[in-house]
């Protein structure tokens, strides 16, 4: 009980945002203070960790055969919990600067996860030095950080597109009233890049290549993004390297169906939405959160789509660490939105 205490004198408060793509994590008093992205390079023989983070996903396509570069989530939950464990307790030691301090620690899952996967993401965390865990809806933590007042008898829609997963939800009451976790976002998307080119051009890309083009070039409605975008790779046929010129319409037509799987998902969601809350929503519109709100036109194709008005947030980016941060600073209030 003493040592508990006494850890607790000396730790911050921590909000994670454990994402597919990248991973978040906010100190209280002290706001966000790492944005690294998910990934892990290890020694193939040894098993040892080599590089966490930025450094490690320079290394994703161009290892050689003694180093391996791997995304321990998957879809948005853990895939390799092992892994998982060392990347926890490599960004906790980077902030924290010791592993004697042992923080409270709110971290964001989506709404579809399972029993087993919220207890994997619990215990990665647990066995990574923190002293205690609460888990908190994503949604729910990027309509905080949005700013919405969740509280209020007021239906609310919020869509965030991360890395794994899309999540759409209504909130109302400090509480989700419908969502849906979809696992189709911003890894999918470069994923059909990928198809894209090699269908269309025999040209082979790796990850990062798909995502810079995503950032470039990505639109998901008419002239929101620049005409034309090069890319370099390598030609299936001859195995040389090789570059391509895309157009903003050809890039459209690689990113058709993860963007038709997110426009259905908030379709259903509007047609299982009761009255009430229906209306409200047609008056407060859609919220749009997550890395993927970034996607140009995006907002735009929804907006068309759905005849609503469609709000990005401040940083998309950043919503569901910021929201999340938000009930770290203050856990009184915001205790009944926490999950587990």
């Amino acid at each position: 009980m003493f040592f508990n205490k006494l850890f607790g004198f000396f730790s911050k408060d921590l909000a994670m945002d454990l994402g597919t793509a990248n991973t978040l994590i906010y100190q209280k008093g002290n706001g966000v203070v790492l944005n690294e992205p998910s990934v892990v390079a290890l020694s193939r023989d040894s098993g040892k960790l080599l590089a966490v983070g930025q450094e490690a996903k320079e290394f994703l396509g161009r290892t050689p055969k003694k180093i391996e570069a791997v995304r321990p989530m998957k879809d948005g939950v853990i895939a390799d919990f092992k892994v998982t464990q060392e990347m926890i307790k490599y960004f906790l030691t980077k902030v924290q600067g010791s592993r004697l301090i042992h923080p409270r620690i709110v971290i964001g899952v989506p709404t579809g996860i399972t029993q087993v996967e919220k207890r994997a993401v619990i215990e990665a965390a647990e066995s990574a030095g923190t002293r205690s865990v609460h888990l908190i809806d994503e949604p729910m933590a990027a309509a905080i950080g949005a700013n919405l007042n969740i509280e209020e008898p007021y239906g609310r829609m919020v869509v965030d597109i991360g890395g794994g997963t899309t999540e759409v939800a209504v909130i109302s009451l400090s509480a989700i009233a419908y969502s849906e976790s979809i696992r189709v976002a911003g890894d999918e998307a470069n994923d059909a890049i990928v198809r894209y080119l090699q269908k269309k051009f025999q040209l082979l890309i790796g990850e990062n290549s798909a995502e810079q083009a995503k950032i470039n070039i990505g639109n998901a409605f008419p002239k929101e993004a620049p005409p034309t975008y090069d890319i370099a790779g390598k030609d299936i046929v001859s195995g040389r390297p090789k570059v391509v010129t895309i157009t903003e319409k050809e890039m459209r037509s690689a990113l058709a169906e993860p963007i038709q799987a997110i426009l259905q998902a908030i379709r259903r969601a509007l047609e299982k939405t009761p009255p009430e809350l229906a209306s409200d929503i047609h008056d407060s519109g859609i919220t749009l959160a997550g890395g993927g709100a970034l996607l140009k036109g995006l907002d735009k194709l929804i907006a068309h789509y759905t005849k609503l008005e469609v709000n990005i947030t401040e940083d998309p980016l950043k919503s569901v660490v910021l929201g999340t941060g938000i009930a770290v600073e203050n856990m009184n209030t915001y205790q009944k939105v926490f999950i587990n």
